[in-house]
């Protein structure tokens, strides 16, 4: 898909409704953790996540991240993101962490919209993602210690029904099949993959269960 066309119908599309927690549903693993009985929400941490597409030969892309082994859910595949701070607007911390981790400056990104935001029960965490865009390739620098590789994915690689596969992974002592897309020599799976998801549904993207 183009990066035009891609962009159009973002914009479009994210003049409506969202498609919500039903679109990010179609990623989730089974028996996906759940907040613990009785919890207190206002333990819940806040954090966002930036959902750049951008052009790379005219195709639209976006940028993901792999993890460092050292962090906590060492490489796994993530939105550049992290921990909203006080005073910030979703959209300023989506954009101040991708700056810190890929190397992306603020005033070269033009924001687009938020997506439906997401709990995240294993990390403590609600994500808020946003999508944004870039009129040209960035030059992306991964931050040391804190990204061991930056990824650049085409949208129609992620909208193939081909690229989207279960794979297994050991849970709560069970092993699950957890759908996941195939992208960039890695596995795309857990809240990432329900966030693009939703992200996709807003492209015309057609049901995909990972079945």
């Amino acid at each position: 898909m183009t990066f035009d066309a891609v962009l159009s119908q973002l914009e479009s599309s994210l003049a409506r409704p969202l498609p919500g927690a039903a679109a990010q549903a179609r990623l989730a693993p089974q028996l996906r953790r759940q907040w613990p009985q009785n919890f207190d929400p206002a333990r819940i941490r806040p954090a966002a996540g930036l959902l750049l597409v951008f052009p790379v030969d005219r195709r639209a892309h976006i940028v993901l991240t792999v993890r460092a082994d050292a962090l906590r859910h060492g490489g796994q595949v993530s939105l550049p993101g992290g921990v909203i701070e006080p005073g910030e607007t979703f959209a300023e911390a989506a954009l101040r962490e991708a700056h810190e981790e890929v190397g992306v400056h603020p005033h070269e990104i033009r924001i687009l919209g938020p997506l439906t935001p997401l709990d995240i029960p294993v990390s403590g965490f609600r994500l808020h993602p946003v999508v944004a865009a870039r009129a040209t390739r960035p030059a992306f620098v991964p931050a040391h210690g804190e990204v061991a590789r930056i990824l650049e994915v085409p949208v129609e690689t992620l909208l193939d029904p081909a690229n989207l596969a279960p794979v297994e992974r050991h849970r709560m002592g069970a092993t699950l099949r957890v759908p996941a897309f195939h992208a960039a020599g890695v596995e795309i799976w857990g809240a990432t993959a329900m966030v693009l998801a939703e992200f996709l549904a807003l492209l015309g993207w057609p049901d995909a269960s990972g079945d």
